[in-house]
């Protein structure tokens, strides 16, 4: 089902402070969220009311430090109550909150905070002082940091407090300067591109405000609702749909301790709503496919007929199937099969929602037969994120589902996807030209995915104009920018890094012919012999060097895996253009074996 109405009204929010403060004078004394306390193993709430009154503290310690309106602040922290009370208390003074990665690296941040003119940083602790620490002359800009944690050495910087010395003991009332336009800046969040660097998306309150409201109102969740939170709050998938859509539905969010222990937490929590990426549903496919295959061949056989009955139900109750007799079986197989997999979910989810990547239709299936709702959805950095998605109870699993209410979408004679709407970006901070490049004079913000739209409305995305890497976590990669830097070690002649839809990033690499006889004969072995592809020590050491080579990159643009191939790729043999390029596709069919064995076991 889907809600017929918002108790707060995107008029009566006006910002996203403003939807904070509405949400604190409705429901004050409703759990806001819900934490793991390390000291005493137990779940604490946190009120509406008592999230204002610390917000209001983050205010006043922001005003001690002489910040004015449009300037940047950034926070590179986990998520947790704290990365709320600091969002909020930024934007209600005006100030453009920059998210980084709690575990990006150095070089990145260093990049983000030149960039954007980062005054004031917030930190998590330790871990994140050790990506900051080798970077700190670049940090020239940021007059403040701040952490959550102690830190055991700060090596004497100046710029470093704790944050319970630097907040006040209490602030305030929660504040909203009046000046603050919905249409302006909210919030500046860094995306992967193709030209080396990493841009900044500029979205505007009313750009997430306006898609956290038609998202809430796909789905029937508000008041009562639990949401497990453990994606990054520095993506705008949880951003949108795991604070602000919560927040303006007046639901709780748990934050799940890590996403090691995200089987216990979502068994101690039983979340109703959960927003997730394909891979954590592929590991739990994965650890049910484990489990069945060390079962009796009878039980095997009772779990495939709980999947054959349970689609058929699924397609019954959308109304794209008929009534079957074997549909009288399916309370006895709830029973035996599928409720035993529902419980490990919690046993309650109401909706949960896949985005960030493509979700394996083969697995949607599974959960969907076994009674998990899954709806998979899609969106952009640039369009706050969401665009698509498919209702619970109209649910296309092979689709990205149907627009969103003020989405328009089109596409071109080459089929790229086009989107128009309230959630489209400003543009990117400091890039008229590339900003020129993807939103052309009507508006149309250009996708860069090729995708077809039906006659009912439901959108199917087949590809992708540019050879951007999507991880099955989500984060999108550009193999160019990763291989012109991998290609400046003389030891490697060619390389293409892969990784669409896996669990991480690999590489194939064609080896420099002089570099590698240097390499195999200092290591004493023959380097006209086949086998010194596959050694382990070898591949070893040609991936320590690729790491080197990308170490100014995320950490989550990084090789994992390496096949050494032996025989260069040519025109001749047509794994090159004649324009020297890689015809990527043909490369992945020659070598599929290898791929295959790169990604064994994940």
């Amino acid at each position: 089902m889907r809600r017929e109405q918002l108790d707060i009204t995107p008029e009566e929010a006006g910002t996203l402070p403003g939807l904070f403060r509405q949400r604190i004078i409705k429901t004050p004394e409703h759990v806001a969220y819900r934490h793991y306390d390390a000291a005493t193993g137990d779940w604490k709430d946190t009120t509406w009311k008592e999230m204002g009154i610390a917000s209001a503290r983050w205010q006043a310690a922001l005003i001690g430090e002489g910040l004015k309106p449009g300037d940047r602040v950034g926070i590179m922290m986990p998520n947790c109550r704290e990365w709320v009370m600091f969002d909020q208390a930024t934007l209600g003074l005006g100030l453009i909150n920059v998210p980084l990665f709690y575990n990006d690296r150095g070089g990145s941040v260093a990049y983000i905070a030149r960039n954007a003119g980062l005054r004031l940083l917030v930190i998590q602790g330790e871990e994140q002082w050790n990506s900051l620490e080798p970077v700190l002359e670049e940090l020239t800009c940021i007059e403040k940091l701040i952490s959550l944690q102690p830190i055991a050495n700060s090596s004497g910087e100046k710029r470093l407090c704790l944050a319970e010395e630097w907040l006040p003991d209490a602030g305030d009332e929660f504040q909203i300067r009046e000046d603050i336009d919905a249409d302006a800046v909210a919030t500046i969040v860094y995306t992967s591109g193709t030209t080396g660097q990493p841009k900044g998306v500029m979205l505007s309150h009313n750009n997430v405000l306006c898609n956290a409201c038609d998202s809430l109102m796909t789905a029937n969740v508000g008041s009562g609702d639990i949401m497990l939170s453990f994606l990054p709050l520095s993506h705008m998938l949880e951003r949108t749909a795991g604070y602000y859509l919560a927040m303006l539905g007046d639901m709780t969010v748990a934050y799940a301790r890590s996403v090691a222990l995200l089987g216990e937490d979502l068994v101690s929590i039983r979340p109703t709503v959960l927003i997730s990426v394909p891979r954590i549903y592929e590991r739990v496919y994965a650890r049910i496919q484990e489990g069945l295959a060390a079962k009796p061949k009878v039980v095997r056989k009772l779990f495939k007929l709980a999947i054959d009955v349970g689609w058929k139900r699924f397609l019954y109750l959308q109304h794209r199937g008929d009534w079957s007799a074997s549909l009288l079986l399916w309370p006895l197989l709830e029973k035996l099969v599928a409720g035993k997999v529902v419980e490990k979910l919690g046993g309650r989810l109401q909706v949960a929602i896949s985005g960030g990547a493509a979700l394996p239709p083969d697995i949607a299936r599974v959960f969907l037969a076994l009674g998990v709702p899954v709806v998979q959805g899609y969106g952009l950095t640039e369009t706050s994120p969401v665009l698509t998605v498919n209702r619970v109870e109209d649910n296309v699993p092979e689709s990205v589902g149907k627009a969103l209410a003020q989405v328009e979408l089109s596409t071109t004679e080459e089929n790229e996807l086009l989107a128009r709407g309230c959630s489209v970006m400003l543009g990117f901070w400091n890039r008229a030209e590339e900003t020129a490049r993807v939103i052309d004079q009507a508006g149309w913000l250009h996708t860069g995915d090729i995708a077809r739209i039906d006659d009912q409305g439901y959108v199917y995305i087949t590809g992708r104009i540019k050879d951007i890497i999507v991880l099955a976590n989500g984060e999108k990669v550009s193999p160019a920018d990763m291989e012109l830097a991998i290609d400046m070690d003389p030891l490697i002649e060619q390389v293409m890094v892969i990784g669409e839809g896996r669990p991480f990033l690999s590489a194939l690499v064609v080896p420099a012919p002089d570099q590698w006889k240097k390499l195999l004969s200092k290591l004493g072995l023959d380097p006209d012999s086949a086998s010194g592809y596959r050694d382990a020590g070898v591949v070893g050491i040609v991936l320590q060097r690729i790491c080197d080579q990308l170490h100014d990159f995320p950490g989550y643009a990084q090789i994992r895996a390496v096949a050494l191939i032996g025989e260069p790729w040519s025109v001749e043999n047509g794994l090159l253009t004649p324009t020297m390029k890689t015809k990527r596709n043909q490369v992945l069919e020659q070598y599929d074996s290898e791929v295959k064995q790169l990604y064994l076991g994940h």
